[in-house]
Order: structure tokens, then C-alpha cells, then sequence
């Protein structure tokens, strides 16, 4: 039955060079943001952990939002962003396990490759003033760790992690496997948020999601999730016995 169950576009080795030098690329940037950080700004100020917070934060609603709208809009053949974005999320669904052996180049290239364009301005940004420094400190947060986006959501899926991985799990500091597994629970509409996993009880409290997709639905038309039962009547029957 596993062999029936879809899976993501296979990466091509010219991408896969890509992927890497994204990485490389934004580790870099990443670290010599930080350098400019810890060396010129004073960090016992009191409103650094309040961005350090507010970074870690918008991270994770950035990851939730993202996540809501490849899951619920659009159709999974439209150009550019139906293979590269749209059937990823939907086929994950379906199949997680092919999501979840994945290599490291290939999980997390697409994500660096984002976290660079942003991490680039932030490095041009003088920190000889107080709206400077708060910029780049959350810039650092929220890049630091959104880049790290897919790689926590994978780890949430595998049975072993390393142990400051599952230290981190343990203490809530990144999505843990508890708390995305509801977001695997038909019709996946709950539990979008995969960076901390912080905001998703806050979102689903207030029902955001639903509250926002009636606002688009009556703006445009567009119906949430309108395609998914292609995927269910096509391998829902492989899904469950492979479950």
C-alpha cells in the first residue's frame, strides 16, 4: 500500500547544489548579523528580551500563516507555486512519511533561500540607534529561527531526535510531536503554526482561520480546501491502511 501513497517531486541534483549554497549563504548572513549584534548592542537593555519574544513570536504565526494558505487555497496544478508549494503541503498530508526522510539540503533550502533575501537588508542596517538595534535584533530572532522552520516541523514527525533537539520539545521551545499530530487529524484545519507551535491555541481560540477564510470567500468566491478530496479519492484508501 505504501507505494500507492503520493509523494513530492523528487529534487534534482542542480537544485540540490542550490539548496546547499542557500543554506551556506544564509548561515553565513545569520552569523554575521549576530556578530554585529552582540558586539555593538547592549543586551542587558530591557527591551531585548521583549524583541527576542516578539521575533520567536511572528516566526511562528509567519510559519502558521504561510502553512494555512498553501493548505487551503489554490489548486495544486497552477503554475510555479501548485508544484513547488501547493502539492508539498497537500501530499503531506496524505503521505507524512515521505516528508519526514527527506535530507537536511532538501528540507531546508527553499526556506534559506527566503531567510537570505530577508537577512540581506537587516545586515545594512545601523545599530547606533535605538529603532536600528530593536530591527536587527528581531531580525536576527525571526530569521534565526524561522530558517529552522521545516527542519522543527520534521523533527516533529520522527521518533528520534537528537537529545537538545528533544530538550527543546520537552520545554516547548519548538514544535513538539504532540501538538502537530492534531494538525494530522482530517480535515487538517487546526494547528497550522509549526515553528514553536506557540500561537496556534491563542489563533484557534479567537477561530482566525475560519473568521479570515469567510472574509476571502466572500471577497473572491474562492472556496477553502477545495480540492482535497482529489487527493483523498485518489489515495485515501492507501493513507488509512498505511496509518
Amino acid at each position: 500500500m505504501a507505494g500507492m501513497l503520493p509523494t513530492h517531486y523528487e529534487v534534482s541534483g542542480a537544485r540540490r547544489v542550490f539548496s546547499a549554497t542557500a543554506i551556506g549563504l544564509a548561515v553565513i548572513a545569520i552569523l554575521v548579523l549576530a556578530v554585529r549584534v552582540v558586539t555593538e548592542l547592549d543586551l542587558l537593555q530591557w527591551w531585548v528580551p521583549v524583541v527576542l519574544l516578539g521575533g520567536m513570536i511572528t516566526a511562528d504565526l509567519a510559519s502558521g500563516l504561510v502553512h494555512w494558505g498553501a493548505d487551503t487555497w489554490g489548486r495544486d496544478e497552477l503554475p510555479i507555486i501548485g508544484k513547488a508549494l501547493l502539492v508539498p503541503f497537500r501530499v503531506h498530508h496524505i503521505n507524512p512519511d515521505d516528508f519526514a526522510r527527506r535530507s537536511f539540503v532538501d528540507t531546508n533550502g527553499e526556506v534559506a533561500a527566503i531567510t537570505l533575501m530577508v537577512v540581506g537588508p537587516l545586515l545594512l542596517i545601523p545599530l547606533d540607534t535605538g529603532r536600528g538595534a530593536a530591527i536587527a535584533l528581531f531580525g536576527l530572532t525571526f530569521c534565526g529561527l524561522g530558517m529552522l522552520t521545516n527542519q522543527i516541523h520534521q523533527w516533529a514527525h520522527l521518533d528520534c531526535v537528537p537529545l537538545p533537539v528533544r530538550c527543546l520539545q520537552r520545554f516547548r521551545l519548538v514544535l513538539r510531536h504532540e501538538e502537530h499530530a492534531r494538525h494530522h487529524e482530517r480535515p487538517y484545519d487546526v494547528r497550522y503554526c509549526i515553528t514553536t507551535g506557540w500561537c496556534n491555541r491563542p489563533l484557534e481560540t479567537i477561530d482566525f482561520y475560519r473568521r479570515l477564510e469567510s472574509v476571502i470567500t466572500r471577497l473572491t468566491g474562492a472556496v477553502p480546501r477545495h480540492d482535497d478530496h482529489r487527493y483523498h479519492e485518489r489515495y485515501g484508501a492507501s493513507a488509512d491502511a498505511g496509518n
